[in-house]
C-alpha cells in the first residue's frame, strides 16, 4: 500500500518561498479552492494542500516531466502572484510561466531595435562590467590571487573603449579565460568515510569546460554541476523578470538570436554570476559534499540526485531578488529610446518596487550574503549537523579521543625536551634548598596538623588559586588540589597559608 502524508503548510515554503516537485506521477491541481500537489517515488509519497491565503507560495518548481499540471491549477497560480517553473533533470530550464502583466509594443520595437540605435552596446558594456567587477573580487579577496584579479581589472577598464558588441564580447571572453583558470585548482572535500567511493576528477574544481561538451553543459563533477544547476535557476527567474516588463527574452543585445535559448535572459545573467560562483565557492572551501548527493552516469556526466536538487532549488527566490534590478535598468535604458510625449515617465518597478521606495526615502536590497546557507554534514561520515558543528555526535567522540591521544603525546615530548629537564631540576633545586634551610622552630606552638585541617583547610575555600600559587611559589594545578583538600602542603608553607586566611598577621 502506497504509503503518503498530507501537509497543509510545509515549513520550507514559509521560509524560501519555493515548493519543489519531484519524482514520477506528479500531479498539480486545484480542488475545492486548494492547490492540491502530489509527488514522490515509489512508496514514498507526500501530499500538499496549500490554501489561497496564508500560504506564502512564490514559485512552484517541478523537477522532471513525468505527470501533469492542470490548466487550472496554472489559473491559481497566476491569481496568486505566483510563477511556475519546470526543469529538466540535468537542469535546462524547459518552460517558465509567470503573472501576466499588460506591455507596451513600443517597449518591444525598441528592444528589437537596439543595434541600430546604439543602446545594445550601452547595455552590453554596463552587463559585463558589473560581471568583471564582481569576478575581480573573488578572485583577489577569496581566491588571493591577485596577478589574475589584475588581469580581469584590465579587462574590465578596456571595457570603456569597447565601440561594439564584439568587442564587449571578446574582452568578457579573456577575462572569462583568466577567472576559470584560477579556480582550476580548488581542492573539493568529501567526508572521509565517503573517499574511496569519489572519482580521482571529482576532487578538485577543474576546468569549467566539460570534457564529454567541449562547453559547460554536461558537467563531470559535482562543483561543475552545482554551478550549472544554480545558473539554470538564475535563467528561470531572468525569463519570469524580462516577461513581468514585457519585453521579449528572445530577443538579446549581446548574446546572439538562437533558437535553443533565450537570449535576453542570458544576457542578463552575466551581471550576475559572479553572485552565484562566490555562494558556491564560500561552501565548498568551507564545507565537504556529500557523496550521496550526487549521480555518475555511463558517459561519465555528473548529476545531481532529486533531494539535494530540491534543496538547492529553494534559493531560486534570492536569484530572482539578485536579477530584477538589472532586468529593470536594462528595461529603463532601452525604454529611455524611444520617442514618446514629453513628460512620459519611466516603467514601472514592477519586480523591486524601487520608485516606490525611494519615494519614502528607502532603497531595495538584494540580501544575497545574509541567507544563502548551504547544508553542513560531518566531516567524517557526511551525515546533517547543525551550524555551528564540524563533526556529528557519533564521529565527535572519536574525533575528540584521537585529540586528546595526539595532545598527550606532544605534550610527553614538550615535558621531556632539554629545556623543560633543566628547567624542571633548577625548581627541584631551589625546593631542595628551601626544604633543608626550613626548621619546624619557625612554626607557632598551636600551628600543628590538627589546627592545619581544622582552622587553615576549610578557609583555603575563599582563596584563588593564583593568590595561594602566588604566596607559595608552586603551580596552579598544584595550587588547586591544596584548595580543594587533595594534597596537603608542607609545614613549611602552613605559615604562609594562615597568613592568607587571616589567621596570622602578615610580617
Amino acid at each position: 500500500m502506497t504509503a503518503s502524508h498530507t501537509l497543509s503548510h510545509s515549513q520550507s515554503i514559509r521560509k524560501s518561498g519555493v515548493l519543489v516537485l519531484t519524482g514520477f506521477g506528479i500531479r498539480v491541481q486545484v480542488r475545492a479552492g486548494h492547490l492540491v500537489a502530489h509527488d514522490g517515488i515509489a512508496d514514498e509519497r507526500r501530499t500538499i494542500r496549500l490554501p489561497r491565503v496564508g500560504h506564502g507560495l512564490r514559485r512552484l518548481a517541478l523537477i522532471g516531466s513525468d505527470g501533469f499540471v492542470s490548466l487550472e491549477a496554472l489559473r491559481w497560480l497566476a491569481d496568486q502572484d505566483a510563477a511556475f517553473v519546470m526543469l529538466e533533470r540535468d537542469g535546462s530550464v524547459l518552460a517558465t510561466t509567470g503573472p501576466v502583466r499588460p506591455s507596451d509594443a513600443r517597449l518591444r520595437r525598441a528592444q528589437a531595435l537596439a543595434h541600430q540605435s546604439g543602446v545594445a552596446v550601452q547595455i552590453a558594456r554596463e552587463l559585463i562590467y558589473r560581471k568583471l567587477v564582481g569576478q575581480e573580487g573573488i578572485v583577489r579577496e577569496r581566491l588571493s590571487n591577485p596577478s589574475t584579479a589584475d588581469q580581469i581589472l584590465q579587462f574590465r577598464v578596456a571595457l570603456a573603449e569597447a565601440d561594439t558588441v564584439i568587442s564587449v564580447r571578446q574582452l568578457e571572453s579573456q577575462a572569462a579565460h583568466a577567472y576559470w583558470s584560477a579556480w582550476r585548482d580548488i581542492p573539493i572535500a568529501f567526508p572521509k568515510n565517503e573517499l574511496r567511493r569519489v572519482p580521482e576528477h571529482w576532487r578538485t574544481f577543474a576546468s569549467r569546460h566539460s570534457p564529454l561538451t567541449g562547453s559547460p553543459r554536461l558537467a563531470v563533477n559535482p562543483p561543475n554541476a552545482i554551478l550549472n544547476y544554480l545558473y539554470a535557476l538564475l535563467e528561470s527567474e531572468a525569463r519570469l523578470a524580462i516577461a513581468a516588463l514585457g519585453l521579449d527574452p528572445g530577443i538579446g543585445v549581446m548574446h546572439v538570436d538562437s533558437p535553443s535559448r533565450d537570449s535576453l535572459a542570458c544576457d542578463l545573467m552575466e551581471a550576475v554570476r559572479p553572485q552565484v560562483d562566490a555562494y558556491l565557492l564560500d561552501w565548498i572551501v568551507r564545507e565537504p559534499l556529500d557523496r550521496h548527493w550526487f549521480t555518475e552516469q555511463h558517459d561519465g556526466n555528473c548529476r545531481l540526485k532529486g533531494p539535494f536538487a530540491i534543496r538547492l532549488t529553494e534559493t531560486t527566490l534570492i536569484w530572482g531578488r539578485a536579477v530584477s534590478p538589472i532586468a529593470e535598468w536594462v528595461s529603463r535604458t532601452i525604454w529611455s529610446t524611444i520617442r514618446k510625449p514629453t513628460g512620459e515617465r519611466f516603467p514601472a518597478t514592477l519586480l523591486t518596487q524601487d520608485n516606490r521606495r525611494q519615494a519614502k526615502g528607502g532603497s531595495f536590497d538584494a540580501g544575497i550574503e545574509d541567507k544563502l546557507r548551504p547544508p553542513r554534514i560531518c566531516r567524517i561520515c557526511g551525515a546533517t549537523i547543525k551550524r555551528g558543528q564540524t563533526y556529528c555526535a557519533a564521529c565527535a567522540v572519536g574525533v575528540s579521543r584521537k585529540g586528546m591521544i595526539v595532545a598527550a603525546k606532544l605534550g610527553r615530548i614538550a615535558t621531556h625536551s632539554r629545556d623543560a629537564e633543566a628547567l624542571r631540576a633548577k625548581t627541584q633545586r631551589k625546593h631542595a634548598a628551601a626544604l633543608a634551610a626550613w626548621k619546624p622552630s619557625e612554626l607557632p606552638e598551636w600551628l600543628n596538623e590538627e589546627a592545619y585541617q581544622a582552622k587553615i583547610q576549610p578557609a583555603l575555600a575563599g582563596l584563588t588559586v593564583p593568590a595561594i600559587s602566588s604566596a607559595l611559589d608552586i603551580s596552579q594545578p598544584y595550587a588547586t588540589a591544596i584548595r580543594a583538600g587533595r594534597r596537603r602542603p608542607h609545614p613549611r608553607h602552613w605559615l604562609s597559608l594562615a597568613q592568607l586566611v587571616g589567621l596570622l598577621a602578615a610580617p
